[in-house]
C-alpha cells in the first residue's frame, strides 16, 4: 500500500467537492479548481473524507496512487490556503515593481523585462528586490515562479539574478593567481 495514497484527505468546513466520472471540482472560499485525474483511480468521498484507492498493484497503478491522492489534497489546500512563492533579485541595479497588471524587472538587460500577470495568479512586490507569486493552483504558481526565475538565474560567481527566497547558491572561486604573473 502507498504510503501517501492511503492517506485521507479531510474535507474542512466551507469546501465542496464534486466528482464527475475523472473530474473533481474543489470549491472554497478562495476560489474553484477543476482537474481531470486519471480513469483507473477509484475516488470516494463519504463524511467528509476523501479516499483514493487504486484497481490493482500493478506498478502503473503503484505510481498513479500517490499522484492522485496529493493533486487532490493540493486542490483542497489550494482553495482554504492558497499558496505563494518568494523570490529575491540580487544585484546593483536589479529591481522590480508593479505597473497595473504587469511585472517590470530591471535585470542587466538593455531593456526592461516585462511579464503580464496570468489568470489565477497575483503578483505582489513588497520590496524592489522581492516578488512574490500567489495563487490557489500549486503548479501554475510554481511554474510562473520559475518562469520569473528563467529571467536571470543567479550566476555561480557574484551570486547576482533572480533566486527562491530560501535557495542557497553554491558559489565558484574565480580564477586562482591570477594576480602577478604575466
Amino acid at each position: 500500500m502507498s504510503r501517501i495514497g492511503k492517506l485521507p484527505i479531510a474535507i474542512p468546513k466551507g469546501v465542496e467537492v464534486k466528482q464527475e466520472n475523472n473530474t473533481m471540482t474543489v470549491k472554497g472560499p478562495k476560489g474553484t479548481l477543476t482537474k481531470d485525474l486519471h480513469k483507473d483511480m477509484i475516488i470516494k468521498i463519504e463524511n467528509n473524507v476523501i479516499t483514493v484507492e487504486r484497481p490493482s498493484d500493478e506498478k502503473f497503478h503503484k505510481s498513479l496512487h500517490g499522484l492522485t491522492r496529493t493533486l487532490v489534497n493540493n486542490m483542497v489546500e489550494g482553495v482554504t490556503k492558497g499558496y505563494e512563492k518568494s523570490l529575491e533579485i540580487v544585484g546593483v541595479g536589479y529591481r522590480a515593481q508593479k505597473q497595473g497588471k504587469k511585472l517590470v524587472l530591471t535585470l542587466g538587460y538593455s531593456h526592461p523585462v516585462e511579464m503580464e500577470e496570468p489568470a489565477g495568479i497575483t503578483i505582489d512586490v513588497p520590496a524592489p528586490n522581492k516578488v512574490v507569486v500567489k495563487g490557489i493552483d500549486k503548479q501554475a504558481v510554481g511554474e510562473f515562479a520559475a518562469k520569473i526565475r528563467t529571467k536571470r538565474e543567479p550566476e555561480v560567481y557574484k551570486g547576482k539574478g533572480v533566486r527562491y527566497e530560501n535557495e542557497v547558491v553554491k558559489l565558484k572561486e574565480g580564477k586562482a593567481g591570477a594576480k602577478g604573473k604575466k
